[in-house]
């Protein structure tokens, strides 16, 4: 076997390629640019000490114009230096969004089926979409302001000392301050911190979309939000971390703003104490000037610091819920796979626990389905019937024991052969905002119109393109174009006997459906499952009691099996089951008749009153 896994995790500029070299590039320049915009402050110094020099008399002043032309200058240079700066990492970021997500969804195609179901699309969407998004603020924009940030500190050291050493010192001490109430708001706390709160997004993201998806069973039981405990759960989860983490950063926040802000206070009054004791007041006044003018600079680092390493940490913990994707075990893939030539299915002593479960989904299953047979799934919820048809496809791998078709194990069957052999109708039919006659054509891309209209006239779809404003080429979900969840499932049947796979696999197809609707469904299920190998899953026993044989699954074990007639001769739990759905249907049909006798009762006493 040749396993795909065990990728070394990725650092941000990994995924960036030979763009990384323009990351760099694009912080040396803005480290450049941060220069260029100090020496304007240089020129309006020159000019203050010019004009200083001989007041009253400020026409005598020299090289006023030409230091104003100097500041003009340095600072257009500034800023077409930052501007390519921004050039570089911005192309640079937008590479490395792409390979992360390009990166992330190749491999997600690559992992089995299961991985889907055990992370909700809320989840994954967020990861992708938000991770990356993440990594390019922070390339694009964050990383070159901080490379500049941090250039700009030690050119200001140098100046502040420069012209007075003991205003420089001043200046020195809110940055100072600053740094260490910063310090409050950085390190591994605050990362872990970042982390909890991604994971709590991502959390109620996950919950909003399946939320928002069971919004018809809320409004049809007139049920409201809290009906959706896990929701509300996230919900208020996010709101106590938001509320925490709030009240813990606000200390150390405003006492860094504090700090950061308060550099005239110490200004001011020192410059009326030293101007008294200056030996050329000229010249400290002119120094003074520059340092009111050049210190705001200072919080202004500051505060490029402080969201600079913010976003640093919100981009690692991205990197890492990627890296997270590429490091999930994707299906082994056997370096020379056999042909399946038949489609017998067998269960050889197979366990199976979910990821994560401490619980036996499947314990020492062994079963056969012979080709072209069908053979039915029953039992009480939760018994393992979905784990047994979900792991012929390889949604997951076996514990043990293993499964073959036609002799082969699955394992040692190409991915690709392996879903051609296998069309599956699920409960939950899932279409794609396009045309039905699309929805159906997705099972076979290289179907001819004529195949596609054939596959929906034996699924019975005829009734309901004739009911659409543009028949079979109506685009579901526009314009108010909706299906039932029968008609939903009679499309999916459509894909599935365009698809012509030897095995099929039913798993509650008729779970959603009205009587009219299981009708046609039963009729295109007769097409569907001609010659070939059937694995069918119900609730309802009416559909599988012709089934060529019965399993009766319970607690991840085969309990019995056998024909209808067999498992009902035996007394036990399939004859219990059968006994209780034909008690449920004696039920229907008496509240059925309650029901009539009511509306014609009704029917009378308003015939009376008329």
């Amino acid at each position: 076997m040749k396993e795909i896994s065990n990728k070394k995790e990725k650092k941000i500029l990994d995924f960036a390629g030979n763009f990384k070299y323009l990351t760099y590039l694009g912080c040396f320049l803005s480290g450049i640019s941060s220069i260029l915009v100090l020496v304007p402050f240089i020129c309006i110094y020159k000019i203050a000490y010019e004009i200083l020099k001989v007041l009253p008399k400020i026409e005598q002043a020299s090289n006023i114009e030409q230091y104003g032309w100097y500041a003009v200058l340095f600072s257009i240079l500034g800023i077409i230096v930052y501007f390519a700066a921004l050039m570089c990492t911005h192309l640079a970021a937008f590479r490395t969004a792409k390979n992360m997500r390009s990166e992330a969804i190749h491999h997600m195609v690559k992992l089995p089926l299961g991985y889907f179901d055990k992370n909700g699309s809320g989840k994954i969407r967020r990861v992708i979409d938000e991770s990356s998004a993440s990594t390019e603020t922070l390339l694009a924009h964050m990383l070159p302001d901080l490379a500049g940030a941090i250039v700009t500190p030690i050119a200001m050291l140098v100046l502040l000392f420069t012209f007075d050493w003991r205003l420089g010192l001043l200046s020195l001490v809110p940055m100072i301050l600053g740094f260490f109430s910063m310090r409050k708001m950085m390190g591994k706390e605050i990362e872990e911190s970042m982390r909890q709160y991604e994971n709590a997004l991502e959390e109620m993201n996950n919950e909003a979309v399946e939320y928002i998806r069971g919004i018809p069973v809320v409004k049809t039981f007139n049920q409201t939000v809290f009906s959706f405990e896990n929701f509300h759960k996230s919900i208020m989860k996010y709101k106590n971390w938001a509320v925490n983490f709030t009240i813990t950063m606000r200390p150390p926040m405003c006492k860094f703003t504090v700090a950061i802000n308060s550099i005239f206070a110490l200004l001011i009054p020192a410059g009326i104490l030293l101007i008294g004791t200056a030996v050329n007041p000229q010249k400290f006044l002119s120094d003074f000037i520059f340092y009111i003018i050049f210190t705001p600079i200072i919080t202004i680092v500051m505060n490029k610091i402080m969201f600079s390493s913010e976003d640093l940490m919100m981009a690692r913990d991205g990197a890492r819920r990627i890296n997270a994707i590429l490091q999930e075990k994707p299906l082994e893939e056997c370096e020379f796979p056999n042909i399946v030539r038949k489609s017998d299915i067998k269960f050889n002593h197979v366990t199976f626990t979910y990821p994560g479960s401490d619980r036996k989904a499947l314990d020492d299953i062994s079963l056969e389905i012979k080709q072209g047979s069908t053979v039915a799934l029953v039992g009480p919820s939760g018994g393992g019937k979905t784990t047994i048809a979900s792991l012929i496809p390889r949604f997951f791998d076996v514990d043990s024991g293993e499964i073959t078709i036609g002799g082969i194990n699955v394992k040692n069957i190409s991915n690709e052969d392996l879903m051609n052999h296998v069309s599956f109708v699920f409960q939950n039919t899932n279409l794609f905002k396009t045309s039905l006659y699309e929805n159906i054509k997705f099972s076979k891309q290289d179907a001819t119109k004529e195949e596609v209209i054939n596959a929906a006239k034996a699924a019975q779809c005829e009734e309901i393109f004739d009911k659409m404003p543009d028949g079979i080429n109506t685009v579901v979900g526009s314009s108010g174009v909706y299906l039932s969840g029968g008609e939903a499932q009679r499309i999916a049947l459509a894909r599935a006997i365009l698809k012509e796979a030897p095995i099929v696999l039913l798993d509650e197809a008729t779970a959603f459906a009205d009587p009219e609707n299981e009708h046609k469904i039963q009729k295109a299920f007769e097409v569907l499952t001609k010659n070939k190998t059937v694995l069918m899953i119900a609730h309802r026993l009416s559909t599988v009691k012709n089934a060529d044989k019965i399993i009766v699954i319970e607690d991840g074990q085969i309990k019995e099996s056998g024909t209808h007639e067999e498992l009902l001769s035996k007394n036990n739990l399939y004859a219990k089951m059968w006994e209780d759905y034909k008690k449920s249907i004696s039920w229907k049909v008496k509240d059925n008749k309650n029901i009539k006798n009511k509306l014609k009762s009704n029917l009378r006493e308003e015939s009376k009153v008329m």
